[in-house]
């Protein structure tokens, strides 16, 4: 696991999350530790994290 700096798409405050680094796209829906609000995370790690992207979830669209 590594841990990842990134500006809620909500709130804009700077929060971490640690993610796995997985050789595959990983998609999924976690909220904000200071909002609470839904964002949905997309990324993709092959040796280094190539990107991510931290959006506002369907739901909120």
């Amino acid at each position: 696991m590594f841990e990842h700096f990134f500006q809620c798409p909500y709130c804009w405050e700077e929060i971490s999350m640690f993610l796995e680094p997985f050789p595959e796209e990983q998609s999924y829906v976690e909220d904000c530790e200071v909002c609470c609000r839904p964002i949905h995370l997309s990324y993709f790690y092959h040796n280094e994290l190539d990107y991510f992207t931290a959006q506002l979830s369907d739901e909120d669209q």
